[in-house]
């Protein structure tokens, strides 16, 4: 199958500046996990798909290492902190890229997070004869004029009115141009806005529904891929070596023979924060914490346990419970298993009564019947977190 044809060079900036109140909860909504990953990640990657070269986003003033974890390995981005408005912001983002700019650019929103590629086309075809266009849609409901009463004063041509959306395309030095000369104390609302006043002709073209913006801590669970429950499954598999310490569950346990791995190897916990990870999609342990890495040579994997229920709460979802199973010959885990459950309850923030830690062995078949090794294998439930 062939691919999609090339696109005419453009630069994009995505604005991500805002608090994003109306969504509820301390971290700004750009950050926050939607459909499995950063809100703002969706657009990066899509527009970086599509061919974006430069790229900029812009941020608020000290909100850089959010903006980078959200983003994810994305090393050409550039980020750019922004100003009080929007326009402060957007001028900050062409500014930030004049110096190696291509003739057009998109402009787009982090809080719409699924744009279709259709729609990018559509919109730098339409600079080959305009300095500037937006997509669109129609109105399809009735428009009311609201008096001062708060009673219906008049009604409005619903035909002549148009839902704007971005991204919004523009021709460079055309844009910052109005930018730079805009001087509104308030908000234009849109950029598109913007190029009007300075007299530019904005064209029109055809939007898409998937353009959704979110605003409301709802709309952060829409998607199909979310539903009220979510469940995910680990498997893990550790060697058996002498003169390393044994760690199951959280807890040492005293043995001829430890487990062998690049942190204290805890095959247990490894399992859950696996399972937790793969319910919210957001990869496996390798993926957070590479082996490669020497920061996290011997370290607890309580750590990486926490972590991963950390994002699953960032994604909307509470742990609802954990069923793990142990598979090895010895050590006996019926003696320790008070301690797990304590202490993989207290790394998950549930009751003991929702952890469930049981233990099999294999008949003396495989690595795990020759004592070769620990294996453990975990499924865990996530519940949507109730908001307010």
């Amino acid at each position: 199958m062939r691919g999609a044809p090339p696109l005419p060079p453009f630069a994009a900036i995505v604005v991500a500046a805002g608090k994003g109140l109306r969504v509820g909860g301390e971290l700004p909504k750009q950050f926050r996990t939607w459909r499995g990953r950063p809100l703002l990640r969706h657009s990066v990657e899509t527009l970086r798909g599509a061919g974006a070269s430069p790229l900029a986003v812009v941020i608020a003033k000290d909100a850089e290492d959010h903006a980078r974890e959200a983003v994810g390995n994305c090393e050409d981005v550039r980020f750019v902190t922004g100003g009080k408005t929007r326009q402060d912001s957007v001028t900050a983002g062409l500014e930030a890229l004049q110096a190696d700019a291509p003739e057009r650019v998109l402009v787009h929103d982090a809080a719409r997070p699924d744009l279709p590629r259709a729609v990018i086309e559509r919109l730098l075809d339409a600079l080959g004869e305009h300095p500037g266009a937006i997509p669109v849609l129609p109105v399809v409901d009735s428009i009311a004029v609201a008096g001062p009463r708060g009673t219906m004063a008049d009604k409005a041509d619903r035909e002549s009115l148009r839902r704007v959306q971005t991204p919004q395309a523009f021709r460079f030095e055309d844009i910052l141009l109005a930018q730079r000369k805009w001087v509104g104390e308030t908000d234009a609302g849109d950029d598109a806005q913007v190029l009007a006043a300075n007299g530019g002709e904005v064209a029109l073209v055809r939007g898409d529904e998937r353009l959704k913006k979110i605003t409301f801590a709802e709309d952060l669970m829409d998607g199909p891929d979310l539903a009220s429950v979510r469940v995910g499954q680990g498997f893990d598999v550790h060697r058996l070596e002498a003169g390393e310490e044994l760690w199951l569950c959280g807890v040492r346990i005293d043995h001829d023979r430890g487990l062998a791995g690049h942190s204290d190897a805890d095959v247990a916990l490894h399992a859950i924060t696996d399972a937790v990870l793969g319910a919210v999609s957001e990869g496996d342990i390798g993926t957070h914490f590479p082996p490669s890495d020497p920061q996290w040579a011997g370290a607890r994997s309580g750590r990486f346990l926490e972590h991963a229920v950390k994002l699953a709460g960032q994604a909307g979802y509470t742990l609802a419970n954990i069923d793990l199973t142990i598979i090895c010959e010895a050590p006996r885990i019926g003696p320790h298993r008070p301690a797990m459950r304590t202490e993989v309850a207290r790394l998950t923030g549930l009751e003991e009564a929702a952890v469930s830690i049981k233990a099999t062995t294999t008949e003396g078949l495989g690595f795990t019947g020759r004592g070769e090794g620990i294996a453990a294998q975990a499924i865990v439930a996530l519940s949507r977190t109730a908001r307010s």
